[in-house]
């Protein structure tokens, strides 16, 4: 059973981060914000490996190797420089590749699938509602790492 909202949220996500990478460097990726926070990279790549579990949920192969995936993950430490993680454009190809295979997901889910409990979440669609406001809270950073870099604001 499709659910053209939760596909229609997430095409929202892919356009906004979209935007705000549009012309970013790997280097530029890589400023860190002071005095604490992630930069650009870790952030992208935390995104991505936000997806693999409600990749799996709905029967889709991750699009990371569990390592690269490891390397992103909440509380992991911060990209420190090149070579330490996945270069933004690898990056950017892995989250189209992962939004291509979301939306196929939620537009084959059974309808049953989607009531099944998931503990905090309650259920299935509410884990993906969750990954959604999760996912939409990092874009937003992305719009304030992008200031960083000393790029324009990419949605005026």
């Amino acid at each position: 059973m499709s659910d053209p909202i939760l596909s229609n949220l997430f095409e929202t996500n892919l356009h906004v981060i979209r935007v705000n990478t549009e012309g970013i460097t790997d280097a530029e990726a890589l400023l860190q914000p002071h005095p604490a926070g992630n930069c650009m990279s870790w952030v992208m790549g935390h995104i991505v490996s936000s997806r693999e579990g409600a990749l799996k949920l709905l029967g889709e192969e991750p699009v990371l190797p569990p390592e690269s995936a490891a390397r992103y993950k909440r509380g992991s430490d911060p990209v420190a420089g090149p070579g330490d993680g996945l270069p933004m454009s690898e990056l950017l190809a892995r989250l189209a590749l992962s939004q291509e295979k979301l939306l196929r997901a939620i537009e084959n889910a059974p309808a049953a699938k989607w009531e099944e409990e998931r503990g905090d979440f309650g259920t299935v669609r509410g884990a993906f509602y969750f990954l959604h406001f999760h996912e939409a809270y990092h874009a937003g950073q992305l719009a304030l790492l992008r200031r960083l870099a000393g790029k324009k604001g990419a949605i005026q």
